[in-house]
């Protein structure tokens, strides 16, 4: 991480200094009685998405195991990967958020199964996605900001098989075992929070070092294809939807429509991510469950721009400007706003001369 994007640098201080941390985020002028219609939790439908979720889990684990070791067992670790290590992302996110079930344990239960699949701290990772939801994208101050500017492309493409997250996720994991924070996590999560941070990591060291145990006394990989490595195989469905959230977009704005983006996807997609393709809607009204964010996408299409039509057609708008940014880190992404659409603030000029 260079040290213009570390939470503990100079960025974070100026970002404050100068009124770019904290904004008061553009919302579209919308009835406020159907936004709170559209916040109403439901355990039965995340009831219903949990149990094939963690169903489909189960019954391709128990396939690629019958079956292992055989090439035969290769698409049923592929599921059983996607589902461990992508799905486990977006239900982490949106349990996090404690908007998936109307019953707050529910919530809770699944957002720690699914921060242990995903390797993320959840005292930790709680805190920081606060920060990233107060601070989108700006600079300094968001702790989740995917890629820098210029950005590494070798390093986004190490993503696509978990390399990078896990390396740092146990790395993170180690430090926390000892009692201690990386600098910028101690600018976000609270003191009295730390001992849980410790703790857990503890628990989870014990469990892979369990895992690897008994797979050195077997003398096979199997035990941790079924837990770990999942989070490296299993990556890449997450990495290139969450890819697509906000990069290549604006930097230090107040407005999502500049730094976030909704994709199109096909139902499969959709599952797996938990509609989180509605980025856009999801930062702007951030207590919708996931299963109410297509109706927010319809209560509010007129005032956000298109979106794009496909994962294919997302990625083909992005990875020019990429490119370009490896010289000419200021290029950005301006999307156009529908006729009639609330404009733009004023920040947006500043982007124009940038526009790809």
């Amino acid at each position: 991480m260079t040290e213009d994007y570390q939470l503990s640098g100079d960025a974070g201080q100026a970002a404050i200094e100068n009124g770019t941390a904290n904004p008061k985020w553009f919302r579209p002028d919308v009835d406020p009685k159907a936004i709170r219609d559209l916040m109403q939790k439901s355990d039965a439908i995340a009831l219903r998405d949990t149990a094939i979720w963690l169903g489909a889990m189960c019954a391709s684990a128990g396939v690629a195991v019958a079956l292992w070791p055989s090439v035969w067992s290769a698409p049923f670790w592929l599921i059983y990967g996607v589902l461990y290590g992508s799905a486990g992302d977006s239900r982490w996110h949106e349990c996090g958020h404690r908007t998936a079930f109307k019953t707050a344990w529910m919530n809770e239960i699944v957002y720690q199964i699914a921060s242990f699949m995903m390797m993320r701290n959840p005292v930790v990772w709680r805190a920081s996605h606060i920060r990233h939801h107060t601070d989108t994208i700006v600079v300094g101050r968001d702790p989740e900001i995917v890629a820098m500017r210029p950005p590494d492309l070798v390093r986004i493409a190490l993503m696509f098989i978990g390399v990078v997250d896990v390396y740092r996720a146990v790395m993170r994991m180690v430090l926390h075992a000892r009692g201690h924070l990386d600098p910028d996590e101690a600018m976000y999560v609270a003191p009295r929070d730390r001992p849980k941070v410790f703790r857990i990591a503890r628990i989870w060291l014990a469990i892979y070092g369990s895992t690897i145990a008994v797979s050195i006394l077997m003398t096979s990989i199997l035990p941790l294809m079924l837990i770990g490595l999942p989070r490296l195989y299993g990556a890449w469905h997450h990495v290139m939807t969450g890819l697509l959230q906000h990069l290549g977009l604006a930097e230090n704005v107040s407005d999502h429509r500049l730094n976030t983006r909704t994709v199109m996807m096909n139902p499969v997609s959709r599952f797996i991510y938990l509609n989180m393709n509605y980025h856009l809607e999801h930062h702007m009204f951030t207590m919708v469950p996931y299963y109410n964010l297509p109706k927010l996408h319809e209560l509010i299409k007129d005032d956000v721009p298109s979106p794009d039509r496909s994962i294919a057609a997302a990625f083909k708008r992005l990875v020019p400007v990429l490119i370009k940014q490896l010289k000419y880190q200021d290029a950005v992404i301006v999307p156009d706003l529908p006729v009639g659409a609330a404009p733009y603030r004023p920040e947006v000029e500043k982007l124009r001369p940038h526009a790809v």
